[in-house]
């Protein structure tokens, strides 16, 4: 059969769709503001084998994880109308909140032929303090630990494995609810699969599959043989583990080799005793989110992309950490500055084309406790936008989500309805981008007033080394968490850390800008 260029087109898009209807579905079922406002979720296409298909454009951190999470579900049976779940950071995971579901796809009782699962953020998985994000020295104090095991068998949940679940988390009833909005996003996927093979043959929806990741191979190929031939490096560093205040380093050496690229992670540091240790699967998530963005088409996202690219780590270090590590903040905070020392790499080989650093950070900030009026647990999370680099073509965009995360914002009224919380401000962080020919983009300031007694913690970075600019340009400027006590007096904090508030108290976190890029005029 020979590849027609127009159905190739239709291919892309018809299978994309699927997994933005996946994730349409995830959305508008799910319980928790979490996924339902901030949209933190990822849906994606499998084939026989486990090699992803086609993913919708959710969160680049799942680009490279979701599918060995997929290969380790995969080491169960499953018949039609099973569903595997599991969260395990050392068999394809990120770390414990993000909880994956993969379910085949049969067609006429035969198969399975694809796969369908969608990865979802839950607002809390139990371990030592609410929200699941922690500074911890070990990933069992982050929560609940689950490998790949069956959640629905022959269509029907497993009532005792979801109970056991819900009996390990604050909140089971919101937990309940966004475990059966990541059942109907599969079922949607499963059905849309089925409706497609249906119409157009299970033969040619096999084959356009292989030429869509043959495609993609071929275009990430075109991508770095147009990067010259060479090594780079590039060093920066993770600020403190939380634990202890000394800086962790992080290096990759990037050899180009005309449409081939191998990155060389060896010489970062160790594994540390705190919670920002990346597994293996962060480190190549992050690696090809930044090769993707190198892109100026609109490739399909999917096996493709892995095969000129190679991911060197040694094992037992931050960037491909050892079991049991804690992990909890390598997902957000350390994949963020392997791109930025992907992209610091790159910029050598391609400075007009590579903006400086972005914020660096997501600013994770959970709080927890019982609400007032109902005596119920809750637990709060979201990550905060900031500045973006600014590059040869122009400023950074100020107060977004960049890089690793693409979520979104939890809007003021989302938060206030679901939570004894109180947004007393939330605003942009006027000067805090990078100067240079081209500023970097400004952060932001989200401040939130605790209406009853509750936990705090921040996982952040960029607090005291800030965003590199580029060719010249200024870094931009770090940020600051401050808790503004309500009998006075203001305390700065680091940037990681676990307190408590008290009513009236509020909690300020002013977000780090983008570097600039060039020398001001």
């Amino acid at each position: 059969m020979k590849a027609s260029p127009i159905l190739l087109e239709v291919f892309k898009n018809r299978l994309s769709s699927i997994a933005e209807e996946m994730g349409v579905t995830l959305q508008r079922t799910s319980f928790s503001p979490n996924i339902k406002e901030r949209r933190d979720y990822s849906c994606a296409i499998f084939d026989a084998r486990g090699d992803l298909v086609a993913q919708a454009a959710h969160i680049p951190v799942h680009l490279g994880s979701m599918p060995l999470s997929v290969k380790a579900a995969l080491e169960i049976s499953m018949d039609e109308g099973d569903m595997v779940m599991l969260n395990d950071p050392f068999k394809g995971g990120t770390h414990l909140p993000d909880i994956t579901l993969v379910a085949p796809v049969f067609i006429d009782g035969r198969g399975p032929y694809f796969y369908v699962a969608n990865r979802a953020h839950h607002a809390d998985v139990g371990g030592m303090s609410a929200g699941s994000m922690p500074l911890s020295t070990s990933i069992f104090q982050e929560g609940i630990i689950v490998p790949p095991m069956k959640l629905v068998e022959k269509g029907k949940v497993d009532d005792k494995v979801l109970s056991f679940i819900l009996a390990n988390v604050r909140t089971p009833q919101e937990r309940e609810g966004d475990f059966s909005a990541q059942i109907m996003a599969n079922i949607t996927g499963i059905r849309r699969l089925q409706e497609l093979v249906n119409r157009q043959g299970l033969e040619e929806v096999s084959f356009y599959c292989r030429e869509l990741m043959a495609y993609t191979e071929r275009i990430t190929r075109e991508t770095i043989r147009a990067i010259p031939n060479g090594t780079y490096s590039f060093r920066d560093f993770m600020e403190d583990d939380g634990i202890e205040p000394s800086p962790i380093p992080i290096e990759v050496t990037l050899t180009i080799e005309d449409d081939q690229a191998l990155l060389d992670f060896s010489a970062s540091s160790p594994q540390v005793r705190g919670s920002i240790n990346s597994v293996y699967a962060i480190t190549l998530s992050s690696v090809l989110y930044a090769f993707r963005c190198l892109m100026e088409e609109e490739v399909p996202v999917n096996a493709g992309l892995l095969k000129p690219i190679k991911v060197i780590t040694a094992q037992g270090t931050i960037v491909d950490a050892k079991f049991p590590a804690a992990v909890a903040g390598g997902n957000v905070e350390t994949s963020q500055r392997i791109v930025d020392v992907v992209l610091g790499a790159l910029s050598s080989a391609l400075p007009e084309k590579i903006p400086a650093a972005s914020q660096g950070t997501m600013n994770n900030l959970a709080m927890g406790g019982f609400h007032p009026h109902t005596g119920q647990p809750f637990a709060y999370y979201e990550t905060l936008g900031g500045g973006t680099g600014a590059w040869s073509k122009g400023p950074g965009a100020s107060a977004v989500h960049s890089h690793m995360t693409n979520t979104l914002n939890t809007p003021i009224e989302a938060l206030e309805y679901a939570y004894p919380l109180k947004v007393t401000r939330y605003s942009i962080r006027r000067g805090s981008g990078g100067r240079g020919r081209h500023n970097g983009g400004e952060g932001l300031i989200r401040e939130i007033e605790a209406l009853t007694e509750m936990e705090v913690t921040v996982l952040s970075e960029r607090r005291k080394i800030p965003p590199y600019g580029l060719m010249g340009g200024e870094p931009g400027a770090p940020g600051k968490n401050l808790i503004l006590r309500a009998k006075g007096g203001v305390v700065e904090m680091p940037g990681k850390f676990h307190d408590r508030l008290h009513p009236g108290d509020r909690i300020r976190i002013e977000t780090p800008g983008g570097g600039g890029w060039g020398k001001a005029e």
